[in-house]
């Protein structure tokens, strides 16, 4: 699928909101720049965040328990070892709402069940998103509130 524009990209996150359920976890790969941190934006703009939606690169993980459905927002491209990532405790947080993971491969496998969505820029304003969609999206994807 193509997203033309930012405002295309949007649009899919609110779609991808709609579609969220807890313990959902959904992968965004693509280089920098790629609209990894857009996305995420967009998905949480759309699940009632008001404020400010800063990249976790530097707090690695960024919660929003306050949401109806609360989400963590995990940016791993600072995660060298697997054990980095059992400290963060990621999987402990899924009973309780969805986990957004940027950078997943450097988790590679943690997450078998994710939604894992791949970004690729195409030009200045479009992306090509791939999905890897697993049995627990049946019936939700492809996204029936987006264009």
């Amino acid at each position: 699928m193509i997203l033309a524009d930012e405002a295309v990209t949007q649009a899919f996150g609110a779609a991808l909101a709609a579609a969220l359920r807890p313990n959902d976890v959904v992968t965004l790969s693509g280089p920098l720049g790629a609209g990894k941190t857009t996305l995420a934006r967009a998905l949480l703009h759309a699940l009632g965040e008001s404020g400010e939606v800063p990249s976790p690169s530097f707090a690695l993980v960024q919660p929003y328990d306050h949401l109806t459905l609360p989400v963590w927002h995990a940016d791993l491209y600072r995660i060298d070892r697997p054990s980095e990532l059992i400290e963060l405790g990621l999987d402990e947080i899924r009973s309780d709402g969805a986990l957004i993971v940027e950078w997943p491969e450097h988790a590679s496998g943690a997450w078998p069940d994710a939604l894992a969505l791949s970004l690729e820029p195409l030009d200045s304003t479009s992306r090509r998103l791939t999905a890897k969609v697993p049995p627990s999206w049946e019936g939700r994807w492809p996204l029936p509130h987006f264009p």
